[in-house]
C-alpha cells in the first residue's frame, strides 16, 4: 500500500484513499436507487420489502460515512472520540447487513421449503419489522457496552489501533462468533437448502438459484477475510518474515476492511434482481 509519511503517525494511504472512493461513489448510487425503489412501493410491501430495506438502509449508513475515512486517508484525521464513534458506525452498519442478509436468508428459505405455510401467515410484516428492530436494539447495546474498545487512547490514528492495545478476547469471540460465524453456517445452509430445492422445479427457476448462489458466495468473500485478521490481529499468529514482506504492518486489516465494505455495493443490486424476479 502505497504511503508517504506527513508526521510520526500521519501517513498518507493513496491506495486506501481511492478504494474507499470506488466504493462511496458505487455504494451511494446502487443504494440511493434501491431505497428510491423499495419506498416507491411502500404501498405494496412484503415482509421482504421491509428486510430489503432495512439492508439498504444499513448498506447506505455504512456508505456516508465513507468521506470521513477518505479524508483520514489523505490528511489523517485527529485522535478524537469522532473516530470511536466513526469506527462503531461503520461496523454497527456492516453488522446489521450481516444479520439482516441472515434474516432474508431464513425468510427465503421457509417461503421456498414450506409454500403454502408460509403464505397462510398473516403476521409476517410485523415479524420482519420486529426482527431488525431487536437486531438494531442489540448493535447499539454491543456499542454501549464494548465503548471503550475503541476509545481514542487506544487507537494509534483514527481507525487504526495499537498494537500492544487489541481488542478485548470476549469481543473478538462474540463478532467471530455471533457476528458472523453463526450467521455463516446460517446463510450457507438455508441457501444450500434452496438451490437444491429449486434446482428440482424445473428450468424457470434455476435463474433464482443462480442469484442465491452468488448471494452466498459474495457473502463467504467479503465477510471471511476481515474475520480471519480480527483473528490474526489479535493473537499476534503472523510470522515476523511475513510482516515484513506479504503483510506489511496493518496492511493486512485495511485490506480485509476495504473487502467487507464492497458488500454494501453488491447487497442493493443482487437482492433487488432476486426481489423483482421472485417476490414482486
Amino acid at each position: 500500500m502505497a504511503q508517504n509519511t506527513t508526521s510520526s503517525n500521519c501517513t498518507v494511504e493513496v491506495l486506501q484513499g481511492s478504494g474507499y472512493s470506488v466504493v462511496f461513489l458505487l455504494g451511494f448510487l446502487v443504494n440511493a436507487a434501491a431505497l428510491r425503489a423499495f419506498i416507491a412501493k411502500r404501498d405494496s410491501w412484503t415482509d421482504t420489502h421491509i428486510y430489503m430495506l432495512n439492508l439498504a438502509i444499513s448498506d447506505f449508513c455504512l456508505v456516508v460515512f465513507l468521506p470521513f475515512r477518505i479524508y483520514n486517508a489523505f490528511y489523517c484525521l485527529p485522535n478524537t472520540y469522532l473516530c470511536t464513534f466513526l469506527i462503531y458506525t461503520h461496523f454497527t452498519n456492516m453488522y446489521a447487513s450481516i444479520g439482516t442478509t441472515t434474516a432474508i436468508s431464513v425468510q427465503r428459505f421457509l417461503a421456498v421449503r414450506f409454500p403454502m405455510q408460509s403464505r397462510l401467515w398473516k403476521r409476517k410484516k410485523e415479524m420482519a419489522f420486529a426482527v431488525c428492530l431487536v437486531l438494531w436494539a442489540f448493535l447499539v447495546t454491543m456499542c454501549v457496552v464494548f465503548r471503550e474498545e475503541n476509545y481514542p487512547d487506544r487507537l494509534w490514528k483514527c481507525y487504526d489501533r495499537c498494537k500492544d492495545r487489541p481488542l478485548s478476547l470476549k469481543f473478538v469471540v462474540l463478532l467471530v462468533v455471533l457476528g458472523f460465524s453463526v450467521p455463516l453456517l446460517v446463510v450457507v445452509f438455508c441457501s444450500s437448502r434452496i438451490i437444491c430445492i429449486l434446482q428440482t422445479k424445473g428450468k424457470a427457476l434455476k435463474g433464482i438459484s443462480g442469484i442465491v448462489t452468488a448471494n452466498m458466495i459474495v457473502f463467504i468473500i467479503c465477510y471471511t477475510p476481515i474475520h480471519v485478521a480480527f483473528l490474526v490481529n489479535h493473537f499476534n499468529v503472523v510470522p515476523e518474515n511475513w510482516k515484513s514482506t506479504f503483510l506489511p504492518e496493518h496492511t493486512y486489516l485495511a485490506v480485509s476492511e476495504w473487502i467487507a465494505s464492497t458488500n454494501c455495493c453488491f447487497d442493493s443490486v443482487s437482492y433487488y434482481l432476486l426481489l423483482k424476479r421472485f417476490y414482486l
